[in-house]
């Protein structure tokens, strides 16, 4: 069963807190980083990428990087744009998007639970991004985005949250992406006592977005036990999160776009794909409508490719639309063996939409995909038979803020 519990957040200033709520730091690249900030001091993307407040020859990795992210939280919090919470309180967090709401409970959730899968994966991690986020985490001694977890419907926590939100919302305004965001504080004892012992009777958390912040969070601690004894009824023992209803989420499609075409023609190549999928020429850019359809964008013509009846399985992993792609065209025709490390391709969250995809062929590469998403559904039966998907098979939106909560870690 899942614990949970509250937590001393540290957190922006009413007058500070649109100023600081910035998109999660594994949203940009470098170039991308450096922009966000200009203009936005207040921004907590400054301290989730301290390399921007260096120049652009800096190692971003170095002990220095680091070490100016913890003295600028540091800083903050004396300046006053932080205060710290006067008790130890859960809270709702509302995101509304193009008109769909979605209300997550922030608390600290278990690293015992993440060790013995009370706490589900369907991701893989890659070693150096964890240690990017362990650094920051141990420099700033504290978890500074949270992990976007999800919980099976619950009928009952959806109505307390309704209950909730009557209140007069702590946080209240529409960041730059149009996106509203909304906070309310829950302190009384009564409802502090009902989250803690109702999340106890929920057999399962499941991530949805955040594994690299997740296995950092769960290194620190294990670092962290073996310093102190083995105690583990510490902050350290906790990781910041928000846990959202699954059907309050949405997943966007994450596609796919290839560099070159592996020494093939493009006659040679749309022969290749042919024997595997059935493919259409289509007048227009081409989303699909549902599983077993995929876009195709080759040298200015889209393309519509459908699974052929031969490729259906009824493995949890390999029905999946992303693991079709990689498993009948990307690795066999494209010569992408392993997605995670060939840098040939490139993984774009589908909120950038069709036009993006078109843009980077146009500029250089050679083909796009354009994919149908994940469901939710599909993520928990993947994560529950204890299965782990492609690489880049969820994008969720809307994207949950940093800075807007904060786990000091002692």
């Amino acid at each position: 069963m899942a614990e949970i519990r509250p937590f001393y957040c540290v957190r922006p200033t009413k007058k500070r807190a649109k100023e600081v709520a910035a998109l999660p730091y594994d949203v940009y690249n470098k170039r991308e980083a450096r922009e966000a900030v200009k203009n936005h001091p207040y921004s907590f993307l400054n301290i989730d990428r301290p390399e921007t407040q260096f120049e652009e020859s800096i190692d971003m990795y170095s002990k220095q990087v680091y070490e100016k992210a913890g003295a600028m939280l540091q800083q903050w919090i004396m300046d006053g744009i932080f205060m710290k919470e006067q008790k130890k309180c859960y809270y709702l967090y509302e995101l509304t998007m193009t008109g769909r709401t979605q209300t997550g409970i922030v608390a600290c959730a278990s690293v015992e639970d993440y060790e013995n899968n009370v706490i589900k994966k369907h991701e893989n991690t890659r070693f150096e991004k964890e240690r990017d986020r362990i650094c920051h985490v141990d420099a700033c001694n504290a978890q500074t985005g949270p992990i976007f977890l999800a919980c099976k419907e619950d009928s009952i926590l959806e109505q307390k949250m309704v209950q909730w939100k009557e209140q007069e919302p702590i946080y209240d305004f529409v960041a730059e992406d149009q996106v509203r965001h909304r906070v309310f504080l829950i302190e009384k004892e009564e409802e502090i006592q009902f989250l803690t012992e109702h999340f106890k009777e929920i057999p399962a958390l499941y991530i949805a977005d955040g594994h690299h912040r997740a296995a950092s969070a769960v290194k620190v601690s294990q670092k962290r036990r073996e310093e102190n004894g083995g105690k583990k009824d510490e902050e350290y023992s906790y990781f910041l999160s928000v846990i959202f209803p699954a059907n309050q989420l949405k997943i966007l499609d994450y596609n796919r776009v290839v560099s070159d075409l592996n020494g093939n023609t493009e006659l040679e190549f749309l022969e290749k794909v042919q024997q595997e999928f059935a493919i259409q020429p289509v007048k227009e850019a081409f989303r699909p409508e549902k599983k077993g359809q995929f876009g195709m964008y080759l040298k200015g013509q889209w393309y519509q490719l459908t699974v052929k009846d031969s490729m259906s399985s009824n493995d949890v992993v390999e029905k999946l639309d992303v693991s079709l792609l990689q498993d009948r065209l990307l690795n066999p025709i494209l010569g992408i063996d392993d997605p995670k490390t060939d840098e040939r391709i490139k993984f774009v969250g589908g909120i950038r939409g069709l036009k993006e995809l078109e843009r980077l062929v146009e500029e250089g590469d050679a083909v796009a995909f354009s994919m149908h998403p994940t469901s939710m559904e599909e993520l928990f039966q993947v994560a529950d038979a204890g299965r782990l998907m492609p690489p880049k098979s969820t994008w969720f939106e809307p994207k949950l803020r940093s800075g807007l909560f904060i786990h000091l870690l002692q």
